[in-house]
């Protein structure tokens, strides 16, 4: 009988990080043809970089090829769009690529205008949005929002990390 239990502890441990990771796929496969819908540019084609800092973060989109000035005219159409939809508290698109549940979507939705700001700014490649709020709960929904934002793109998108200044590659 304890043979049996360890088998299966064993077993389990073996398995299920291998149906996480198929989970995690299949979820990223998910996001990726419901992006479609709402980014015009190519997830294949570009890196979204999230970086949390002390007031909030910086989500910035860039072309994998600094020269596909296609993907970068659609990086910084579509960044606008999404920044003038936030300030007015509209989170469709994220709602509609992430799910309704998505963590700290709910919260970044009950933000009253002007408790987040949102800057635009082009940067070589494409372009950022840097959200800040003396708000310490939205803060905190930020940095979760972009926790599950990592998750849910997966290989398309990667961890920032913020030098007080020192990552800034505007655009000329």
């Amino acid at each position: 009988m304890i043979d049996l239990f360890r088998r299966t502890a064993v077993a389990a441990l073996i398995l299920l990080p291998l149906l996480s990771c198929a989970a995690d796929s299949q979820r990223q496969a998910e996001v990726g043809r419901l992006g479609a819908d709402v980014m015009p540019f190519s997830l294949k084609a570009t890196t979204h970089i999230f970086t949390k800092t002390a007031e909030g973060g910086i989500q910035r989109v860039v072309a994998k090829s600094t020269t596909d000035t296609p993907q970068v005219t659609y990086v910084r159409e579509h960044l606008h769009e999404i920044q003038a939809q936030f300030l007015k508290g509209d989170f469709s698109g994220p709602t509609h690529i992430h799910g309704s549940e998505m963590p700290g979507l709910t919260e970044l939705k009950t933000a009253k205008p002007g408790q987040i700001a949102i800057a635009y700014k082009d940067v070589v490649g494409g372009a950022e949005l840097r959200f800040s709020t003396t708000n310490v709960r939205l803060v905190e929904a930020l940095h979760t929002w972009f926790d599950a934002q990592l998750s849910d793109h997966g290989a398309d998108a990667m961890a920032g990390h913020h030098h007080h200044g020192h990552q800034d590659i505007s655009a000329p």
